[in-house]
């Protein structure tokens, strides 16, 4: 079963936030806890982490905002 990769909520008033990098390739092992992409919101870019270990499959694109909660990936 694939593990969704949201866009997560990280100051208490974000709402949304843009997808600055991938730190891992679509295809590529993402590994659960290991930084896994770069989100940049008002404030700051904060890398965040996997929530899982297996194959990820990229949805977003970078440099695209998109809202919290947003699909971004999954890792199956």
């Amino acid at each position: 079963m694939a593990v969704e990769v949201l866009l997560p909520k990280i100051g208490f008033s974000m709402n949304e936030g843009t997808l600055a990098e991938w730190l891992v390739e679509d295809g590529g092992q993402a590994v659960e806890g290991q930084p896994l992409y770069a989100l940049e919101s008002e404030k700051s870019t904060q890398e965040v982490e996997s929530p899982a270990s297996g194959t990820l499959r990229i949805i977003a694109q970078i440099g695209e905002t998109y809202e919290v909660g947003t699909l971004l990936a999954t890792i199956g």
